[in-house]
């Protein structure tokens, strides 16, 4: 065996000389993951992003051939949507009608015809046919007259690890996937571990290098091979390549395989090297590592040769008995047909069951909600404010606004407006204490810093009791951590500490109320100013300080423009953030506001609202046409969105007509705060019991650190719909559809609507995509039980102390028990109130929105203003001409293609 590892070395010599593109295979490898913000900054993440010039049914077969991973919602949840109502037969129906009709098939019509319409409905063929007689006689005639086309190839790369671990030795991958776990934790810890990773400073690989040589881990063989490993990441990845055996045309998706095997940690590493403007260096040195890694566990089996699989025939029949009973074939039918002719049949049957029939049941679930929401819309739709609003408010378009809003305008003249909750103003913030975050999207590079400080007077006695806080938090952090100390720190502190939590647990709301009341009364925090003009010196990141007065106007006039709000202002106009509350949850940040990088939207809407009120502001705006009168005051606000209170940040001084709207804000909110309450908590498993007072109720989720969903977040989303406030001002959307206030008569070139599209529509597509993929493969893109998860690092949650760090949203936020679903993992649907050369425009001068629609990875949707007249744009209707297809051009005011 060691003559064999040694002559596989020096052909792996021989070869390694070869000059390989590795920066560019590890940059191409990369689109199967998605960067994963660390929890602080938790952002949500469409997992196939790099992947969108495929079709999602691409996307989709390749997962299942490669990693057995289903990207399609399983047959179980389609037909409980079915019997909710949610999915409508009719629909499906048309839907396979259709896929008939305009699909080529590579068998008659007629044959596939009768196959399929067994398989659509159900999930496996029934039991008592495949226990039969005949088919236990037909499972014994294929061992003896077995041919090869019968067989089902399909060909995907595979990593050796993968190959032993097929074969019955799942050790290999196991134990590689524990290295790569161990190393991850250890680079990038940000301060959580007692003792930091030596040589840390030199790199990921060079530091692994230097380590993993005297790792009690691995073998005297193992460290020796890993001595041999070059000095440099990408020499050592090149020899990894080729002493694993991996073939030129294979290595790419050879790559692909190991950033799977991981997606969490090496979408960290692609976080963390982008951040630092490093592109794929960090993941070039973790696959260096990994791939080293595996071939020093797996040299001494080498070569491998992959085998089929041993119970190949238990595979092939379920689909032959698929045909029997479906098809009406008998055995001697099936076995009188060509080796060839039964490969096709096989081969169309497994692909429709796998790929084509979970598709048509996705497309007519989508297709239900689409009708639904047109119906509701075309049933409430008004013609707009009959009368001047006393106040304004602009919301973000998260989901958990529409409640609040819906509610608002219904108590009193208020009119809402939607839109990204950064209002457009890419920013990085740096509060007081010196805390620095990107106040903007994920997509959207901040431009500018805004400071937030403190007036000199009483300034250092506030940093001072802040600075004490922290600093009590650290000190028994390390005493924690302390050899000595950890002894002592249970003595001293365990007796008021147990204390406490016996009390919590205990009688929970009364502990909670006393600490909600201290709250607010210790909450006072000083006036602060914000540098919004624009200073001659730079931040440390070499961004300037405020803005220009040209930057200023045009922030402030292009979010006004896009809204539709450039006349008929009220005498107040409330600029809202929003944030969540929540106690004992890694995953806060991923309640906040997506738009402002996973913070709290409250000072970004600080920031806007007195620009709005800047005089040089107004008038540049006024030689714009955008006139404020002088009694309009913006003031700021936040938005709580789990217990749907609004909190006032910034209140300058009101004009006489906003101080009357501002008092009748104040007193119609309390009814709205309740009712909205009463409307969420509905839907909370629990929650809703009768006689609770749904305010309170709310601060007690919010404030219980047992409580595992104090929120459902962004679950249900499925819509997007960008228009006049009119459109869907009456309707009842259930906190399931972003709301984007535009007015197409404001965007004369089409501009604002391509903004709206490039920025807000992506990023409610990437949460849209997250909790979809954290719904239908939960052990690959979600986070498993939030009571089990271990907060790893710094950075991340895992499953224990040794899995992959948990990528999506715990199973609590899309589940609403063990066997019930509250997340319907549909693809998101974008309405457009716009006219068909508006929509034209869109889609002829974005191509990344274009083939968004056109692969798949969202529906689109247009309402024509006048007519009110919807039109789908589907893949086929995004030709040259950009033309919908027939059936919809024909089907006036329907939603169907």
């Amino acid at each position: 065996m060691e003559n064999r590892v040694e002559n596989n070395e020096k052909k792996c010599d021989r070869d390694f000389s070869g000059n390989l593109p590795v920066d560019e295979m590890v940059g191409r490898a990369s689109r199967v993951i998605a960067p994963l913000w660390p929890l602080r900054t938790f952002v949500a993440v469409h997992p196939w992003a790099g992947l969108e010039h495929l079709t999602f049914e691409e996307v989709a077969e390749r997962f299942r051939d490669s990693r057995g991973l289903d990207l399609f919602p399983p047959m179980a949840m389609f037909h409980e949507a079915l019997r909710k109502g949610e999915l409508s037969p009719r629909k499906l129906e048309e839907r396979f009608g259709k896929w008939l009709n305009e699909e080529a098939h590579s068998i008659p019509r007629k044959e596939a015809e009768r196959l399929c319409c067994g398989l659509l409905w159900h999930e496996n063929v029934p039991r008592e046919v495949m226990n039969s007689l005949e088919m236990k006689r037909l499972a014994v005639r294929m061992k003896h007259a077995k041919t090869l086309p019968d067989r089902l190839p399909v060909r995907c790369v595979r990593t050796k690890s993968a190959i032993l671990e097929a074969q019955g030795e799942p050790r290999f991958a196991r134990a590689l996937d524990r290295h790569m776990i161990k190393w991850c934790k250890l680079f990038l810890d940000e301060g959580q571990a007692a003792w930091g990773m030596p040589f840390r400073e030199s790199g990921f690989y060079c530091a692994w290098r230097k380590l993993a040589c005297h790792d009690p881990s691995l073998s005297r063989a193992e460290r020796g091979r890993i001595k041999q490993t070059p000095a440099n990441a990408e020499d050592a990845l090149k020899q990894a390549l080729f002493n694993l055996n991996v073939p030129r045309p294979d290595m790419e998706r050879y790559l692909e395989e190991h950033l799977i095997a991981l997606p969490g940690w090496a979408g960290m590493l692609l976080w963390r090297s982008q951040k630092s403007g490093q592109e794929y260096r960090l993941l070039t040195e973790y696959l260096a590592i990994r791939l080293s890694t595996e071939w020093a566990l797996v040299a001494p089996r080498l070569p491998l040769q992959e085998t089929g699989d041993a119970d190949h025939d238990a595979e092939l029949l379920p689909w032959i008995g698929a045909w029997l009973h479906w098809g009406g074939w008998t055995c001697e039918q099936w076995f009188g047909m060509s080796p060839e002719e039964r490969f096709i049949r096989l081969d169309f049957a497994r692909r429709f069951a796998w790929m084509v029939r979970p598709r048509l049941w996705l497309e007519a679930w989508e297709d239900t909600q689409e009708e639904k929401l047109r119906e509701t819309i075309s049933a409430t739709q008004t013609n707009g404010h009959a009368r001047r609003a006393a106040a304004q408010l602009l919301f973000c378009i998260d989901v958990r606004s529409e409640p609040f809003r819906r509610h608002l305008e219904r108590e009193g003249p208020f009119e809402t407006f939607g839109c990204a909750g950064f209002f457009g103003l890419p920013i990085r913030t740096r509060l007081p204490d010196g805390h620095v975050h990107a106040a903007c999207p994920a997509i959207v590079e901040p431009r500018h810093e805004v400071r937030e400080q403190l007036p000199s007077a009483g300034s250092q006695t506030y940093l001072w009791a802040e600075s004490a806080k922290l600093s009590v938090a650290r000190v028994f952090k390390k005493m924690k951590q302390g050899l000595v100390t950890s002894l002592l720190l249970p003595e001293m502190s365990g007796p008021w500490l147990g204390l406490y939590m016996l009390a919590r647990n205990a009688a929970p709301e009364r502990v909670i109320g006393s600490i909600h009341r201290w709250r607010k009364r210790s909450a006072g925090k000083m006036k602060t100013h914000l540098t919004l003009d624009l200073e001659s010196t730079c931040g440390d990141s070499g961004l300037p300080t405020g803005f220009s007065l040209e930057e200023k106007v045009n922030y402030v006039g292009s979010l006004l423009r896009s809204i539709g709000l450039t006349s008929a202002f009220s005498p107040l106009v409330v600029v809202c953030g929003h944030k969540s509350e929540t106690a004992n949850n890694p995953y806060a940040s991923a309640l906040d506001c997506g738009a402002c990088g996973g913070a709290a939207g409250g000072l970004n809407a600080r920031v806007f609202a007195e620009l709005c009120n800047r005089e040089e502001v107004r008038r540049a705006l006024a030689g714009q046409g955008i006139v404020i009168p002088e009694e309009t005051v913006f003031i700021a606000a936040e938005h709580s969105t789990t217990v749907h209170e609004l909190r006032w940040l910034h209140v300058p001084e009101l004009s006489p007509a906003a101080r009357d709207a501002f008092a009748l804000l104040q007193d119609r909110l309390r009814a709205v705060t309740r009712k909205v309450n009463l409307e969420q908590l509905a839907k909370l498993p629990g929650a809703g019991a009768a006689g609770r007072d749904p305010v309170a109720e709310a601060h007690r989720r919010a404030a219980d650190w047992s409580e595992v969903r104090p929120e459902w977040g962004l679950a249900g989303n499925y819509a997007f719909v960008i228009g006049r406030r009119h459109l869907t001002e009456s309707c009842n959307l259930e906190g399931r559809v972003f709301l984007h206030s535009y007015d197409w008569r404001e965007d004369p070139d089409g501009t604002l609507l391509m903004n709206i599209a490039a920025g807000p529509v992506t990023v409610a597509q990437w949460i849209n995509l997250q909790y979809y993929a954290s719904t239908v493969a939960p052990h690959i893109y979600g986070s498993g039980n939030k009571a089990t998860q271990t907060v790893t690092a710094g950075i991340g949650v895992m499953q224990g102390n040794g899995s992959d760090l948990l990528a999506g949203l715990p199973w609590q936020s899309v589940m609403a028990s063990d066997r019930e679903w509250f997340h319907s993992p549909l693809r998101l649907l974008v309405v457009i109130e716009a006219p068909r050369p508006y929509m034209v425009k869109l889609l002829e001068g974005n191509p990344e929105f274009r083939r968004k629609v056109s692969n798949g990875w969202l529906r689109l949707v247009s309402v024509d203003p006048v007519s009110g007249i919807w039109e789908r744009w589907t893949p086929r209707s995004l030709g040259p001409a950009l033309t919908l297809d027939d059936e919809a051009a024909g089907c006036a005011g329907c939603a169907c293609d």
